[in-house]
Parts: structure tokens; C-alpha cells; sequence
């Protein structure tokens, strides 16, 4: 019965005087030998010794994807060997180091029952070394070109960037470093490392990396470990690094005193900060106070872990689950085809998410789960929203401004003969009634009063501005004056 088996081959580098005598000498003895790619430095050799092979470039061609190319040369070597020829399979480098093909034969050998075996050979990481100069034992880190993610990239690692086929794949490696290095940081690019008359070491700034000529099947690319402060500040480790020293006993003396209550404040303080620099379209502003705002979920993350209930690491993972739990439409099965019916997906899963969790036992009312620290004029449009979810509601608008009339006559009655409390009682139901409007017209209130605060606030500049103009103090005007510039800056505006 014939042998249904499988070896591979590992061809090296490129440099015929690496591959070893027992390798050899198993490409000599194949009865079918097979070859990844034919684009390779060995193949000469094998050609002078007259060893006949099959490549599989022209699957490379067919087929669009990489993945699919893989799968394709797997399945062919699995159903080659299944009808009794033992099969030989020669890779580029070492068939364990960046070889997806020969993870899959891994795979599905076994299943198959086909024997498989592997012989190593030097791979590319061994010139890298070498060429390159730098040592792996000083923290290394080996990355796939063709599925590099910024957050993959470690700066403190020396990087080796590998399977940079062509100048489209450097261009994507560049996007991806780019967004942790400085646009001139300097990489190092490689070609064919530890082939003789082919070998070449080219240092170029990061922007220029996809204009650089010769990528191919033996390119890559080397970014040397740093301790750069400037690059280890775009980490989002460096950042709890640094609030767990402010809040240690070597730390700050003020970070370590404070309390979820202590600072309670300054979380408040810092949203509105952050509020202001949008409303501003203050891009520069914007990404300050961004950060006051994580400062606060950092510190109080921290204060958590020193206690040892959660770390910001935990508020992520939850985050996370939490986003792909309440999109469906994104993560999962569901269709989504306008924001309203995004919207129902959210309200759907977070339903379920409390049904699941069990959170939802403890509240007594549907008006339940509404912050108490709300600005007024927020929760009561929350509070409206809950109300009507249920069917306490208009069915329409005529209604609601009925309401408003009622509760201005209200107000009007309570100012002629009432006390101060039940006018500020009348005013509350006044503003209540108006909030109710704004959902019919689909206004946020809090929104649509801060564009009327921003208007007056225009305008009764721009009264400043002439009294300047005019050389006078506001008692040394009247209202029918500032009436008028009053109306001057709604003209202009």
C-alpha cells in the first residue's frame, strides 16, 4: 500500500549554501515535488540539478485574494497525496515562519489521514538578524504586512514587517505606522536579505516608504525599538502608566488624595469644557479637552483598581461587548437600512441586554434609570420620552400647544395674586409643557435653548460694541437705544 504523506520542505532564505544536506537531498529523492511560488532564489538551484517541480503561480492568478490562494494550494497538495504519490512541498524560508499554507495542511492532514511532516530550513528572520543587525532577546515583535493594524505596532519592539509583496502592500504598511511614528521617523527596508548580488539594506524616512522601488517576495521591513517618549505617549499604556504613578505613594500628592466624590465636579467641569470646544468647532480645543474628559475616567478607573474591583481595562472590555451587542445590524444577522431602524436595534438589544442581566428588577417605575444630576430642561425630555414609550402621550401637536396656552395662563394667574412658590411652581409646569413640544417637532430642548443662548449672547455683543462705538456706559443709554442695536444685530444675523 502506498504511503499518503506530505513533506515540506523549507528552501531558505535564498542562498543555496543554507539549505541542508538532508533537505537536499529529499528534493533530489520526490518522486512530485511542488513549489509555492517559482519566484525564488533557490529555483535556479534546483533547475541546475535538474530537479523537476510544479509551481503554484498560476493559482496566484486566478484566484483574487490571499486567504483564497491558500486554501486552493492546501486543497491541492491534500488531494494529490490522497491518491497514494507522496507528495513533497518546498516553501521559501522555514515552513513554520509566515507560511499560512502549511498551517492549514496542519489542519486538515490529519482529518485527511495523510502523515505529515516538516523539515525546517533558515527562514528570513535568520538574515534579518544578522543583516540588520539587532537582537531579538531586546523585545521583537513579527507582523504580517497584509493584515497590519495600527494597535498591533509596539514601539519599544524592534518590528519586522514581512510578506510586503509590492508597493500597494507598502503603502497600507505606511497608513498603519503612521498612526504611531512621525511621518519622517526612519524604517529600514530589505530586500532579498542573505542572497548574494541580491541583498539590499535601503533606510528611508516613514512618508516615502510606498515610493520606494524593488518590493517583492523576499521585501520587508524593519522599524527599530525606540524609547522614545514621544512615540510611548501615543499608547494608551503610557497613559495608565502614568495615572497609576500620580495616584502611587511616590506619586502626586493631590492625585492620591482624591475620591470619586472629591472630583466628582471636575468631571462635570471637563464635559463642559468639552461641550463648549465642539459647540466652538475648536478642533484644537476639541482634542484638550477630550483628553481632560478620559483623565477623569482614568483616575476614576484607577481609584477602582487600587481597590481591587475593576481596572479602565474592564470598562473597555465591557464597552466593547457592549457596541457589538447593540449592533446587530454591524456584528451580527440583523438589517439596518436608515438610522430609525439602527436606532430600534440599540433599543431592542438593550432591552434584552437587561432582561439578560437581570437589571431590570429593581426598578419600580418605567421613569426609572434617568440620572438625578440631569440639567432639568435633559430629564425632563427623558423623563417625557420614558412616559411616552408606554402610550402616556398626544397623539399629535395641536394638543401639546394647548397645553402651553393653559399653563402661560396659569403662570399669568399665579403672578397676579399667588406667593413666589407656586409662581415658580406655574413656571416649572410652563417649561415642562414647552420640553413637551420640542419632541413633537423633534427638537432637543437643551440643544435648541444653548443655539438661543449662543444668539443672545451675539446680540447683546454686538449692543456692547456700539456703546463703544459711541464712546457711552450703559447709563448712558436707555432700552429704546439698545432695543434699536438690538434689531440691528437680528438683521445681521
Amino acid at each position: 500500500m502506498a504511503t499518503t504523506s506530505i513533506t515540506v520542505i523549507g528552501l531558505g532564505s535564498g542562498d543555496p549554501d543554507q539549505l541542508t544536506l538532508g533537505a537536499f537531498r529529499r528534493l533530489q529523492q520526490a518522486e512530485r515535488l511542488y513549489v509555492r511560488t517559482a519566484e525564488h532564489p533557490m529555483m535556479a538551484m534546483l533547475r541546475d540539478n535538474n530537479i523537476q517541480f510544479e509551481s503554484f503561480d498560476s493559482i496566484y492568478e486566478q484566484l483574487e485574494s490571499f486567504p483564497d490562494v491558500y486554501a486552493a494550494i492546501a486543497d491541492t497538495l491534500i488531494r494529490e497525496a490522497s491518491a497514494g504519490v507522496p507528495i513533497v512541498y518546498a516553501v521559501p524560508g522555514h515552513p513554520m515562519v509566515a507560511e499560512r499554507t502549511v498551517q492549514l495542511l496542519r489542519e486538515n492532514c490529519p482529518q485527511a489521514g495523510i502523515e505529515l511532516q516538516i523539515l525546517g530550513g533558515e527562514s528570513f528572520l535568520d538574515q534579518a538578524f544578522v543583516s540588520l543587525g539587532f537582537d531579538p532577546i531586546e523585545g521583537f515583535a513579527l507582523l504580517d504586512a497584509t493584515d497590519l493594524q495600527p494597535s498591533m505596532v509596539q514601539p519599544q519592539l524592534h518590528t519586522v514587517i514581512g510578506q510586503v509583496y509590492d508597493a500597494f502592500t507598502a503603502s497600507d504598511v505606511k497608513l498603519a505606522l503612521m498612526e504611531r511614528y512621525p511621518d519622517d521617523f526612519e524604517v529600514v527596508v530589505g530586500h532579498a536579505l542573505g542572497v548574494s548580488g541580491q541583498q539590499q539594506i535601503i533606510r528611508v524616512p516613514l512618508y516615502e516608504l510606498d515610493r520606494t522601488p524593488g518590493f517583492g517576495n523576499l521585501s520587508l521591513i524593519w522599524i527599530p525599538r525606540s524609547d522614545d517618549a514621544s512615540l510611548r505617549n501615543r499608547s494608551f499604556e503610557r497613559l495608565h502608566e502614568i495615572v497609576s504613578i500620580l495616584r502611587s505613594p511616590g506619586g502626586c500628592p493631590w492625585d492620591r488624595e482624591q475620591t470619586h466624590q472629591s472630583i466628582r465636579k471636575n468631571f462635570i467641569e471637563e464635559l463642559y469644557e468639552a461641550l463648549e470646544a465642539i459647540d466652538n468647532d475648536d478642533p484644537d480645543g476639541m482634542q484638550e479637552e477630550f483628553g481632560d474628559v478620559i483623565l477623569q475616567v482614568m483616575l476614576h478607573s484607577q481609584m477602582e483598581e487600587e481597590m481591587g474591583a475593576f481596572s479602565v481595562y474592564d470598562v473597555i472590555q465591557s464597552l466593547n461587548e457592549k457596541l457589538i451587542f447593540r449592533h446587530p445590524h454591524v456584528f451580527g444577522d440583523e438589517n439596518a437600512d436608515d438610522a430609525e431602524e439602527a436606532l430600534g436595534n440599540w433599543e431592542q438589544m438593550k432591552a434584552e441586554e437587561k432582561r439578560m442581566k437581570g437589571t431590570d428588577t429593581s426598578r419600580k417605575s418605567v421613569l426609572d434609570g434617568i440620572p438625578s444630576d440631569l440639567p432639568a430642561l435633559m430629564k425632563a425630555y427623558k423623563l417625557q420620552k420614558k412616559a411616552a414609550k408606554v402610550g402616556f402621550d398626544w397623539d399629535e401637536l395641536g394638543p401639546v400647544l394647548a397645553k402651553i396656552e393653559e399653563e402661560l395662563a396659569e403662570l399669568r394667574e399665579a403672578i397676579a395674586d399667588k406667593s413666589q412658590e407656586e409662581q415658580a411652581a406655574e413656571l416649572g409646569d410652563l417649561l415642562f409643557a414647552v420640553v413637551n413640544a420640542s419632541r413633537f417637532i423633534h427638537a432637543d430642548p437643551e440643544e435648541a435653548l444653548s443655539r438661543t443662548n449662543k444668539k443672545f449672547y451675539s446680540r447683546f455683543s454686538y449692543i456692547e460694541e456700539q456703546l463703544r462705538i459711541s464712546g457711552k456706559q450703559f447709563d448712558q443709554t436707555d432700552l429704546t437705544e439698545m432695543d434699536r442695536w438690538w434689531e440691528e444685530a437680528k438683521r445681521q444675523s
